[in-house]
């Protein structure tokens, strides 16, 4: 049941969920779900045809141990692009600031006619 309980939480982590949103969309609490992805849960035939509807999976899919090995976690990945995007953004307002700089300096050293 571990392995399931961690295919979950890869399929909600690729999905860019929270635990509480999905939490919320299965109609329980947290700790009920976070108990779910550890494994401390053991799901029902109905609960697990709820969550494999949510990640838009077939419940063959998701009780498949096959597919475990396919689904990698991003998180790592996803966070040190993140980062990077949000030097990028900065880098973009500090260049914006030059230009508008620029430009001032522009028109106060143009001679008007």
């Amino acid at each position: 049941m571990k392995t399931l309980g961690k295919k979950i939480r890869l399929l909600r982590q690729q999905k860019g969920w929270t635990q509480q949103e999905v939490a919320k969309q299965l109609d329980v609490s947290i700790p009920a779900f976070s108990k779910m992805e550890t494994g401390i849960t053991d799901l029902n035939l109905s609960r697990l045809n709820q969550i494999a509807k949510l990640f838009n999976l077939t419940l063959v899919q998701l009780v498949s141990n096959s597919d475990t090995d396919d689904i990698k976690d991003y998180s790592n990945e996803i966070s040190m692009l993140a980062r990077k995007l949000q030097q990028k953004d900065d880098e973009i307002i500090q260049i914006r600031k030059k230009i508008i700089a620029l430009y001032e300096q522009l028109e106060k050293d143009t001679p008007t006619l």
